[in-house]
């Protein structure tokens, strides 16, 4: 619930700007692409170029905190980015100040400073201080608004605008408890929100990626067109085949669409960029790769097999230290048990079983461990 609420209250720009030169534009996309490919080295060395060559622009200093957002991105649990992360943002908001004591309609100051005050609060909602949050957000909003009035063909303002419009308006009818903290906030609008969304992927100058993102997590996990979210997906994952989101998110669709042969060779891969230390690829990608290779040798009832990745599975999991346990160690627990119960190990499947009932229930494992405590599971 944490990371539907957080946008909320703040507002993702991932650095529109006004007109430059072809060299300004071409190290900013550069950039870009290479921080969602996962080189953030060579990302960082182009936007300390972008601030050695444009000093008094902000874009490079902003750019330089976004390379340290997708560090946090992909291990949401590790907090040790979070300081220097809040730190370049000051600074990104600290110069836009300075440009905007001299020129206060400025439009890429004011959009790097509703940007740099938006990522502040995002992280600040990942983290669950609220207050906080919700005051980055409703610091941001009028800034942008401003800037986007000053500038009203900009496509990539529409990024934010639609991500606000679109959750504003889906999530309080999924979660009534946040409808209170609604009031403090502009009412959404779910088709706005898409629209818009849709506009900055087809026309956007920097953000189309972000975008694309957004509109595929959407389309799969609120409006149930997985042949849609999967478009997404294949266009993400073929641009950035080392991104361990992208390459997660398509493996997931693939899943659900029963398209076995792509997720079995999605998350193989996953794994072993796990194993040969691949950036992004940690314990938490690891885990998913083993839980849905376990999951397809068990349905095409390989039971040795599937008990080795789920086994596997499970002690990522232990390693991870997730208070109560995950659904993904529920699961792997519940059909780990199965599997040891085909190929004759009662004795451990029996543990098994009874470790899914210290770990939280998730879609009915507890009932079902229960049932193959009282009886053994056959094919």
């Amino acid at each position: 619930m944490r990371n539907l609420l957080l946008l909320l209250f703040c507002l993702l720009f991932a650095g529109p700007v006004q007109a430059q030169s072809g060299s300004f534009d071409s190290l900013v996309n550069s950039g870009i692409h290479d921080i969602y490919a996962m080189k953030h080295q060579n990302a960082e060395s182009t936007f300390r170029t972008l601030i050695a060559d444009y000093p008094k622009h902000p874009a490079g200093r902003f750019f330089l905190a976004m390379i340290d957002w997708w560090k946090i991105l992909v291990d949401l649990d590790n907090e040790s980015y979070d300081d220097i992360f809040f730190q370049k943002l000051e600074d990104v908001i600290f110069q836009c100040d300075k440009i905007l004591d001299k020129e206060p309609q400025d439009v890429d100051a004011l959009f790097f400073k509703g940007g740099a005050i938006g990522f502040r609060g995002r992280l600040h909602a990942i983290r669950e201080s609220w207050l906080k949050a919700a005051d980055d957000g409703r610091e941001a909003l009028p800034i942008v608004e401003r800037a986007a009035k000053l500038s009203p063909q900009n496509n990539d303002v529409k990024l934010g605008f639609g991500i606000y419009n679109y959750y504003a308006a889906v999530i309080p009818e999924d979660f009534p408890l946040v409808k209170p903290l609604m009031v403090f906030f502009p009412k959404g609008d779910k088709q706005l929100g898409i629209n818009q969304l849709n506009e900055t992927a087809a026309n956007g100058k920097y953000t189309k990626i972000e975008a694309k993102y957004f509109l595929m997590t959407l389309y799969y996990s609120y409006e149930n067109n997985n042949n849609k979210a999967k478009e997404y997906a294949d266009e993400l994952y073929t641009l950035f085949p080392d991104n361990p989101v992208f390459e997660r998110w398509r493996g997931r669709i693939a899943v659900r669409l029963g398209e076995t042969d792509n997720y079995v060779t999605i998350f193989t891969k996953v794994f072993d960029k796990y194993k040969k230390k691949y950036l992004g690829y940690n314990t938490k990608s690891a885990r998913e790769a083993c839980y849905y290779l376990g999951f397809y040798n068990k349905n095409a009832g390989i039971a040795d097999t599937a008990l080795y990745y789920f086994e596997q599975s499970i002690l990522f999991s232990e390693k991870l230290q997730e208070e109560g346990g995950s659904g993904f160690l529920s699961k792997a627990l519940l059909y780990a048990g199965m599997m040891c119960d085909v190929t004759g190990k009662r004795e451990n499947a029996l543990k098994h079983y009874k470790k899914v009932l210290d770990t939280k229930n998730y879609d009915n494992t507890h009932e079902m461990a229960n049932n193959f405590i009282n009886q053994p599971f056959k094919f």
